[in-house]
């Protein structure tokens, strides 16, 4: 069998991360001929993947001139390219409902909500995400394959060591400032809140100062690197608004460290309130910092969520295994017939209502706001006319250009 995972490109990322170690597994142990597709031309150096040296990697123009039995769509925007290859079958590996990443009415975030609607079989990495992607299609059902964790590399202690009474709580903070999504901000501000002693280290590949509360901040580090990061801390803090399987905590389990989340989507895959972790509202930052103080005060709290962290970590399966689940998955796709294009279909057809109800009111707004600055006068007025209709036929753009090749699919 021969797979090609479509991919923009090679840099740092937690999606890419996962599809290589995928192909890596699977490529060794399980005969199936994995191989990596790129979209975009390779403008930076790859990232260090472990493996990726034994994974063939191939530009777009010559993956178009071979035969696939399965392609495998891994982020939104790999979804327009996918049908482009001679494949069997067609996979959307959805690691995310990837239009949270996109602030409301941005075009992107349309069409990547727009690429649920594709006929192909769907593979996640998480339950919630099933659980929604059979919703949005009726008769489709989503193949499960969690995430394995390198077991090697996140090798941690068979018992969290005591943190001495009296020591600061040694926190971490993961992810870039200034994104909603991912909370790092609120994080920043928790700490900074905190009433006890702690030590923050605050690992950003962006950071351009030193925040209050936080006494070192570290650029991007390799799996190793931040493995020996966690174990030299005792909690992780993540306020994360959306994520798929959520991986960093779990990583950080295996370490010894425990963590305070707030009940961001992937969660419930292995977070336990009050079992392996502390679970805090949304937008509570002076309820975060009263967390992280309780833990800093209570020390035998924080031995057991350490310790029941790292009977979570035990018991959650290496790469070996979820990519025996990823290769049986993969089989089972290849010998059931293709999804039904009924569920694409209704799929589509709705998203497209809801696409062109809002172009309608966008116009709406844009004729609204051309009558209220017509007080402007001469080039300005001029100007800002350009501008709001370039804004109004770029969201119109984007949606039609996904939506061209799922209305050809669906017509066959």
């Amino acid at each position: 069998m021969r797979v090609a995972f479509v991919l923009q490109d090679l840099q740092l990322s937690g999606g890419v991360g996962v599809a290589v170690e995928h192909a890596v597994q699977l490529r060794r142990d399980h005969g199936i001929d994995a191989r990596i597709v790129l979209t975009r031309a390779e403008d930076h150096p790859r990232w260090r993947y472990r493996g990726l040296d034994t994974v063939p990697v191939h530009d777009f123009a010559s993956a178009l001139a071979m035969d696939w039995d399965v392609g495998i769509a891994t982020w939104w925007q790999t979804t327009s390219s996918l049908f482009h290859l001679q494949a069997g079958r067609y996979v959307y590996f959805i690691q995310a409902l990837e239009d949270s990443a996109y602030p409301a009415g941005a075009p992107e975030r349309v069409a990547a909500a727009l690429t649920t609607a594709l006929p192909v079989r769907f593979v996640t990495e998480a339950r919630w995400i099933a659980d929604i992607v059979e919703d949005l299609q009726p008769g489709t059902r989503a193949l499960y394959v969690r995430n394995g964790i390198p077991k090697d590399v996140f090798a941690g202690p068979a018992a969290p060591p005591v943190a001495p009474e009296g020591a600061p709580l040694r926190v971490v903070i993961e992810g870039s400032s200034g994104l909603a999504l991912k909370g790092v901000d609120d994080a920043l501000a928790a700490v900074a809140a905190m009433r006890e002693p702690a030590y923050v280290t605050w690992v950003s590949p962006n950071a351009e100062a030193m925040p209050e509360g936080v006494d070192r901040v570290v650029g991007r580090l390799s799996h190793p690197e931040m493995a020996e990061l966690y174990a030299d801390h005792h909690v992780i803090l993540k306020l994360s608004r959306a994520e798929g399987m959520y991986g960093p905590p779990l990583e950080a389990f295996h370490m010894g460290a425990t963590v305070v989340t707030t009940a961001v989507t992937g969660h419930d895959e292995y977070v336990r309130h009050g079992v392996n972790g502390l679970v805090v509202g949304w937008d509570d930052v002076p309820g975060t910092a009263r967390a992280l103080d309780l833990l800093a005060r209570d020390r035998r709290l924080l031995h057991e969520l350490r310790g029941g962290a790292l009977r979570t970590a035990r018991a959650w399966p290496d790469w070996r295994q979820s990519s025996q689940v990823m290769a049986l998955a993969l089989r089972q796709v290849v010998a059931e017939p293709p999804p039904p294009a009924r569920g694409a279909g209704l799929r589509l057809a709705s998203e497209f209502a809801v696409v062109q109800a809002e172009s309608e009111l966008a116009a709406k707004r844009i004729e609204i706001g051309i009558a209220e600055q017509l007080e402007l006068r001469g080039e300005a007025a001029y100007i800002y006319g350009v501008r709001v209709r370039r804004q109004f036929h770029r969201a119109r753009g984007v949606a039609a250009r996904f939506g061209r090749p799922v209305k050809r699919l669906l017509r066959r």
